[in-house]
């Protein structure tokens, strides 16, 4: 009998320590490194910060010579007739014609106003344009990740807490039995007893179930099956040190909105060069190498054929256009212009969001302190309570007023640990500043 209890212990534990090898214990650095390789958005934003990378050549700024191959081959039958100025014809049915032309053209701009190297200036700035663009992205992706994580954990605590209470709730309603089979206490007793543990075990399972749908959400942000199992760390470690003053700063040279709005105005100063470029000539040196063929089955001759080398220059200067050069002059400072407002908006909104998240993290930094002693106080509380409760000196309605009190304070604590993490995540992006 005894050789049978122990060998199903056994199995018993290996049966437990296989549910919980099966749960991977995901790190908030892990989750990071996971969203980082797989975030779809993020896969998105690095392609097109390649493609903004491969654009940046002198080809594409036009300063190198172009070369071309042509091959031109016409052919015909045709019923042909002919008459002379001497009266006489000559008649021809189903005469061949053949025109064959091929040849290679090489051209060169050499000068364009310098519009070439205002284009190469402005592939450069675009190039970090689609950086800037793809930090914004890393960044709003590896806060979107973190948020999910520590709700993920605060879910966690929580389920801990009503886990909690359904022990209290269990040895609650076997004292109340054991007090109503001697008589000590009515059956109404036992039955609020029951009611409340039932209505801690529907709480739990709602529990459960926000904690299943938060493991799901993360996994999406991760890119990954969102059946996938595991398990999160217990700490919320939030950082307390930061300053106002220091994040402003980190702001203004790190946070990638603003940064594009600081580089969207050189994109625009360039375009302004490229539009004055057209007030001066542009000089395009052309050669090439051609060879023609003719036959005809009718006529004085009846082939010809040429090749050679031919090269020589073309000039333009725009004189006069119909005002149209003033205008775009006119309207590419104009957006230079809204460049410099949008990056004084971007400033103002930056600074307010900063200064408002900023007094939102001061707040959330006390509640942690008050919550915590709350909760020290609601356990102590329910200590006292859980003693008299044994020795019936007091009420089920009191004992469950303590225990309803712990239960709330350990979720306070919790919710404040979250919310103060949340304004850090915020504070941290909002100043470029986020660790990944």
């Amino acid at each position: 009998m005894n050789t049978k209890i122990l060998f199903q212990s056994l199995i018993l534990f290996f049966l437990c320590l296989v549910s919980v090898q099966a749960q991977e214990v995901l790190t908030i650095e892990d989750a990071m490194k996971i969203a980082l390789e797989n975030n779809f958005d993020i896969k998105i934003a690095k392609n097109n910060s390649t493609i903004s990378e491969t654009n940046v050549t002198i080809g594409n700024a036009g300063m190198l010579p172009t070369a071309t191959a042509s091959v031109t081959d016409n052919n015909s039958i045709q019923n042909s007739s002919q008459t002379r100025q001497d009266g006489t014809s000559t008649t021809l049915n189903n005469a061949k014609n053949n025109n064959l032309n091929y040849g290679v053209s090489l051209g060169w701009t050499v000068f364009d106003g310098m519009r070439m190297f205002a284009r190469l200036d402005q592939l450069k700035e675009l190039q970090k344009l689609g950086d800037a663009q793809l930090k914004s992205t890393i960044l709003a992706k590896i806060g979107q990740v973190n948020s999910a994580y520590y709700d993920l954990v605060q879910q966690q605590q929580q389920l801990s807490a009503l886990d909690t209470t359904i022990v209290i709730s269990n040895q609650r309603l076997t004292l109340a039995k054991n007090r109503f089979s001697i008589g000590k206490a009515s059956k109404l007793e036992v039955l609020n007893a029951q009611v409340d543990l039932n209505s801690d075990q529907v709480a739990l399972l709602r529990q459960k179930e926000s904690y299943a749908n938060a493991k799901i959400l993360l996994n999406q942000y991760l890119a990954r099956d969102p059946q996938i199992n595991f398990k999160v760390s217990d700490l919320v470690a939030v950082d307390n040190k930061l300053v106002l003053a220091d994040l402003l700063s980190l702001a203004q040279k790190q946070n990638p909105v603003l940064e594009s709005q600081v580089i969207n105005k050189r994109i625009a100063e360039l375009q302004l060069k490229q539009v004055k470029a057209d007030r001066y000539p542009t000089l395009r040196l052309t050669s090439g190498y051609n060879f023609a063929e003719s036959e005809s089955s009718l006529g004085f001759t009846s082939s010809t054929s040429a090749r050679g080398f031919n090269y020589g220059f073309n000039a333009t200067l725009n004189i006069f256009d119909g005002f149209n050069q003033h205008r775009n002059e006119k309207v590419a400072k104009l957006q230079i212009e809204n460049t410099q407002i949008a990056i004084d908006q971007q400033n103002l909104i930056l600074n307010t969001q900063l200064n408002t998240a900023f007094q939102t993290y001061l707040t959330n930094l006390e509640l942690i302190d008050l919550e915590e002693d709350n909760e020290a106080i609601a356990k102590q509380n329910l200590e006292i309570t859980l003693d008299k409760f044994r020795i019936g000196t007091i009420t089920t309605i009191d004992f469950r007023t303590a225990q309803l009190n712990y239960v709330n304070a350990k979720v306070r604590y919790s919710n404040a640990q979250y919310e103060a993490k949340l304004s850090e995540i915020a504070l941290k992006e909002l100043a470029g500043n986020i660790n990944f």
